[in-house]
């Protein structure tokens, strides 16, 4: 296996792996460093750093990173399994497992003036794009030049035309309540990371009763973000668009919302 174009072709396709590297060998042990093993999201291992109950455990570990998206050094002892150890040629190991995540994704469903906004804002803040739009010459290239996947298809499609995962932002912003009643309901099936609605409180609550009144349960309603946004005041799509950015940003970041200013007018200084 070609390992470095192997993984180059996983992260073109945007599939998560991880990276396993034996970075520090002594004695007996069963692969030199530098040794490498990549590890797919479903426990698929490609290359090998030893095999044996060893690379078993760092095949969990490295599932383990995917989740938590942290990089850990594993180190191993090989000389009594009694005690833990797995194995008993006698050396020692450090592994280095790293994962490698694709860009978190966010998708404007509906490429309207607010969606066209959303997206452009979002490419320049990092994100991998997707528009979305039922609507034939909304999603396209011409229309939205900044999306990595233009989709032509309604919302609830979207599960079955796109990968939608826990790095994956959903911002709804639909011409109107028929289109969230419909759309919602397999959305709020997967386990993307953000499910925002655009609108007032009044049609959310009215979307909210109708897709209650259809079944959806109450906490899979408590997941959508409706108003979505950092209250700004906004009024154009573009500060509309920040507004929501900010607050996908403010939840992937742990932050929180607040104003940072540092306010040092009429505190007592000492000294000079």
């Amino acid at each position: 296996m070609d390992f470095y174009a192997r993984a180059y072709e996983l992260e073109q396709r945007s599939e998560p792996f991880a990276v396993a590297t034996v970075v520090r060998a002594r004695g007996s042990v069963p692969r030199r460093p530098g040794s490498k093993m990549i590890v797919r999201a479903d426990g698929a291992v490609e290359g090998t750093i030893g095999g044996g109950e060893m690379e078993s455990r760092v095949v969990q570990q490295a599932l383990q990173a995917l989740q938590d998206g942290e990089s850990h050094v594993l180190q191993y002892a090989f000389s009594d399994p009694a005690r833990g150890d797995p194995g008993v040629c006698g050396g020692e190991m450090e592994v280095f497992v790293e994962p490698v995540l694709p860009k978190p994704t966010v998708v404007a469903v509906g490429a309207g003036h607010v969606g066209r906004a959303v997206a452009h804002l979002a490419r320049w803040s990092g994100f991998r794009v997707v528009v979305a739009d039922d609507r034939p010459g909304f999603a396209t290239p011409e229309a939205v030049p900044e999306a990595d996947e233009h989709l032509q298809c309604p919302p609830a499609e979207l599960p079955e035309r796109l990968r939608i995962d826990a790095q994956t932002y959903l911002v709804l912003t639909t011409r109107g309540l028929p289109v969230d009643l419909e759309g919602l309901p397999p959305l709020l099936e997967t386990p993307a990371a953000y499910i925002g609605v655009i609108g007032s409180r009044r049609r959310w609550e009215t979307t909210a009763k109708g897709l209650l009144a259809s079944g959806v349960p109450e906490e899979s309603l408590a997941r959508v973000v409706s108003p979505m946004g950092l209250e700004l005041n906004a009024e154009t799509p573009q500060e509309i668009a920040l507004s929501i950015l900010a607050e996908i940003i403010m939840l992937r970041r742990g932050g929180t919302g607040e104003a940072m200013a540092h306010r040092v007018i009429g505190r007592r200084h000492e000294g000079g």
